[in-house]
């Protein structure tokens, strides 16, 4: 009987089948920061609100979880974990040699309307790399954004990674008004801000409401769109070029083009920036990232400062991703084979041979093996079917000619005797590190 309670509106239940799909992301995550010589920090999830408020910019302040909490304190649950980070590494960036290569998987929560790939709470995969101001350091961490993108089974088929670079739009665009009437925008930081979000929703949003914006600062869209034109021929001369040559280095520069209308919604970005997407344009942005220079002096009011650059992903957006391509949906699937909730499903084909299975399943189970079983008497076929359920390998069968045992393959539909002189919990151990082994041949 349904309780009648429900979460919250954008919020979420993780069924079984919902923390598979999250572990292998975090386990994916994990595997491939390690791999480039990342290390593990960890935040908490309530902050206080001044530190959002300081540098988010753009829409983020008004999708704050925010409120005072018993001690009259204005909090935030964290909307996003870069801010921080920034916060964390300020009082302990002595401690480590430079650069910091750190990364968190981190629950975050913006109210926002929930809608495909956008929820209120969410889990975000963050890499960042604090004290080099490289174009390396920047193309390190885009690497790593295309090596996570390809561990979960993409291919450049599958999504693309636009880059720019905000720094390098400004100037362009602080070039191209030069002698108009409206150069002296350039002087006020805030209207900077939000010509460059507008910008940011070019393709998000219809030309018409793109052109109407930028109007109100003097500014067309045919403008702008001629300064992205004129500004491609000089891409290769500057930070973007080394990056684009690094990657090339790497095997890995057919994953990148560059597109300036990438701006990235929040103001601290003060460099490059990039964005993932899916070729087929299906969902929103799966991910993104961009250097952020100048955060850190701000939220410690200068006394510390410490170039940095960070890349982000959430788990909303790129698991409906994992689903709906079919290469890195079958990878999923192989992953869960291989993490299946047990190794080996014991089945109890003779009622009188329970007291029998039950010392079997606490044997197997003191030797480190994962095993499940009924509880109580059930017949066969639904034992089996059980067994299938949680994607054992192996169904372990005890019958009226216990101690001999016979072994299920669930795989290759096959079976096998194992006599009672066996050494069962090595013979298991055996045949789990080859599940298809000998019965294929």
């Amino acid at each position: 009987m349904a309780s009648g309670f429900q979460t919250l509106t954008g919020f979420r239940d993780f069924d079984p089948r919902d923390c598979q799909l999250r572990n292998y992301l975090f386990e994916t995550w994990r595997r491939v920061a390690t791999r480039y010589g990342f290390v593990e920090y960890e935040t908490p999830m309530l902050e206080p609100t001044e530190l959002y408020l300081k540098k988010s910019g753009g829409e983020l302040s008004s999708q704050l979880f925010r409120f005072q909490d018993q001690g009259d304190r204005d909090v935030t649950l964290r909307p996003e974990v870069t801010a921080s980070l920034a916060r964390l590494a300020a009082t302990k960036q002595r401690d480590y040699p430079k650069p910091l290569k750190w990364f968190e998987i981190g629950q975050c929560f913006r109210y926002e309307k929930p809608q495909k790939g956008r929820t209120r709470e969410f889990y975000q995969f963050n890499t960042d790399i604090l004290g080099d101001d490289s174009p390396a350091a920047d193309a390190e961490l885009i690497a790593l954004s295309i090596d996570t993108m390809r561990e979960l089974g993409f291919t450049k088929e599958d999504f693309k990674v636009r880059l720019s670079d905000r720094s390098f739009l400004i100037s362009r665009l602080q070039d191209f008004t030069s002698g108009t009437n409206f150069h002296s925008l350039w002087k006020h930081p805030e209207k900077v801000i939000e010509v460059l979000s507008i910008i940011d929703r070019f393709g998000k949003v219809p030309a018409e409401k793109s052109a109407e914006d930028l109007s109100k600062f003097g500014i067309s869209l045919q403008q702008v769109n001629i300064l992205f034109t004129e500004s491609m021929n000089l891409v290769g001369t500057g930070r973007l070029g080394e990056i684009i040559e690094n990657l090339n280095a790497r095997g890995l520069g057919d994953y990148v083009e560059v597109d300036l209308s990438i701006v990235r919604g929040l103001a601290y970005y003060t460099g490059v920036v990039f964005e993932i997407f899916d070729t087929k344009k299906s969902l929103r942005a799966v991910a993104g990232g961009g250097r952020y220079d100048t955060l850190i002096s701000t939220l410690t009011e200068g006394k510390t400062d410490l170039p940095a650059m960070g890349f982000a992903m959430g788990d909303v957006v790129i698991g409906l991703f994992v689903q709906e391509v079919a290469s890195a949906s079958r990878k999923f699937e192989v992953w869960k084979m291989n993490n299946a909730s047990c190794d080996i499903y014991l089945v109890i084909d003779d009622e009188e041979k329970r007291p029998e299975a039950l010392a079997l399943v606490q044997e197997l189970r003191e030797a480190g093996l994962r095993i499940d079983y009924a509880l109580t008497k059930t017949k066969y076929d639904k034992q089996l079917k059980a067994a299938a359920h949680t994607l054992a390998p192996f169904a372990l069968v005890v019958g009226r000619d216990f101690p001999q045992l016979t072994l299920r393959n669930l795989n290759a539909r096959a079976q096998e005797d194992i006599h009672p002189n066996t050494d069962t919990v090595a013979y298991l151990k055996k045949r789990l590190s080859e599940p298809q082994g000998p019965l294929l041949a």
